[in-house]
């Protein structure tokens, strides 16, 4: 069985949006056959022991219930650093993780979701609610005039191998001609690919009377999407947390869709150096 080794990471904090996180990775783990990995974080390591009884607990109530395998991980360490290095260590699939949406101090858990994302070798599926369906069969991938935006073909490759979906590109309408030609490129290349491969899909322009992030959310919305696929801004800063960054928006989104998050390559400088992406 292909892959079998390349588990699901649910990182799990005994909340209800815990919860909603393991019900998606049930849905990506039987459909793909991978093992989920329950990763709880302590900040003092005397309290991993008891906190390992208390997951290993909740693990064998899943188990039994859903008939999946599921290994019990905690470790001493930080949400920020301790979930994306475990990730890379066991070569994960993805980790899908809950958010509890931009709610009055919830707004700050966006960032700090937006914060544990940042540099991830491995994707991130942040959800807010409990699964609709078991598949994503509506996928809108929102183009602008970033150069990262190339990198999505390979996500979409993916999503297409696994999901079999159906792709709505969502393009920026803006007026400056330099930002136009670029959006055009990036348009230009995701679609060679699209049609090369025979993947479905459809191509639609945002009204450009709101913001990009606002309207792409309306627009998988009325759409009934399953999911929003985004790229990660590269060279995220610290202000970039505090503030918004311009994707913190659709990935605590109100509507509650899912988004799958990727974080672009890192960048070569011409000294031969690597300027890490986010």
């Amino acid at each position: 069985m292909e892959n079998v080794h390349k588990p699901v990471i649910v990182p799990w904090d005994f909340t209800h949006v815990a919860e909603f996180a393991f019900d998606h990775a049930l849905n990506v783990s039987r459909l793909l056959n991978r093992e989920i990995i329950l990763l709880h974080i302590v900040e003092n390591p005397d309290a991993a022991k008891p906190s390992l009884g208390k997951l290993e607990k909740k693990a064998n109530e899943l188990r039994q219930k859903h008939n999946v395998k599921i290994q019990s991980i905690v470790k001493a360490g930080n949400i920020f650093d301790t979930i994306r290095e475990t990730a890379y260590e066991h070569r994960a699939e993805m980790a899908v993780m809950g958010t509890h949406g931009r709610k009055g101090m919830q707004k700050f858990l966006g960032s700090w979701a937006l914060k544990v994302m940042a540099h991830s070798k491995v994707p991130f599926l942040v959800v807010q609610e409990k699964p609709e369906k078991t598949n994503f069969e509506k996928i809108v991938i929102p183009i602008n005039f970033s150069s990262e935006n190339k990198e999505q073909v390979k996500w979409i490759s993916y999503l297409s191998d696994k999901y079999k979906a159906e792709f709505l590109i969502y393009r920026r309408r803006v007026s400056d001609r330099g930002f136009k030609r670029k959006i055009a490129s990036n348009l230009h290349y995701v679609e060679s690919y699209l049609k090369n491969n025979d993947v479905s899909y459809g191509i639609y322009t945002s009204d450009g009377k709101k913001t990009f992030e606002k309207e792409t959310v309306k627009f998988a919305k009325e759409q009934n999407a399953d999911l929003i696929l985004v790229m990660v801004t590269r060279g995220i800063s610290f202000f970039d947390y505090i503030i918004a960054a311009r994707e913190q928006y659709i990935i605590a989104n109100p509507e509650k869709i899912p988004v799958m998050c990727l974080n672009p390559k890192p960048v070569k400088l011409s000294s031969g150096f690597r300027a890490s992406g986010g």
